[in-house]
């Protein structure tokens, strides 16, 4: 009999400290770090001078003689965005993550979702970057580098970036 009290309080005791942990140890759930689960390092701060609001590089594959294509990974803060600019040779964007917008001038303004790819034609000026409620994380491929990377071209305006034409 006196085993079986003995038992009895040792399992109460257990589960009182149990719960008790699981009490203290609660809290709210917080917005992750983008960048916790991510594929790529966030990379170097992009350069005010080409870009709106916070974007980061981290360049993939450099450039070279045998392969003549440059690829990296960029990441778009919420709103942010690049400039207007073309690529001689145009451009691919695959969707990381997130949600963002590109523009080709001339042509409505696309919405652009992870997974989806995107060809950018040789010498067309265009933009690419975040919405306003979402970051965005893209891949970008430079075919044919000995043409040249890229032109840049001046800032998209808040009218443009939030038009739909």
């Amino acid at each position: 009999m006196k085993f079986k009290l003995i038992n009895s309080i040792s399992v109460l005791l257990l589960l009182a400290t149990l719960i008790s942990c699981n009490d203290k140890g609660e809290s709210q759930p917080s917005e992750s770090d983008p960048f916790e689960e991510a594929i790529f390092p966030k990379g170097e701060l992009g350069s005010a001078a080409n870009f709106t609001g916070e974007v980061y590089n981290f360049g993939l594959v450099a450039n070279d003689s045998i392969y003549n294509t440059l690829v990296g990974n960029v990441y778009f803060e919420k709103s942010a965005r690049s400039n207007w600019h073309i690529h001689p040779s145009g451009q691919i964007l695959i969707v990381l993550d997130g949600e963002g917008y590109h523009q080709l001038e001339g042509q409505a303004r696309q919405t652009m979702k992870k997974g989806e790819v995107i060809k950018v034609p040789a010498n067309t000026r265009h933009w690419h970057g975040a919405t306003e409620n979402n970051s965005l994380t893209q891949m970008y491929i430079l075919p044919k580098t000995e043409n040249g990377f890229v032109t840049w071209m001046e800032p998209v305006t808040n009218e443009q970036y939030k038009s739909n034409n």
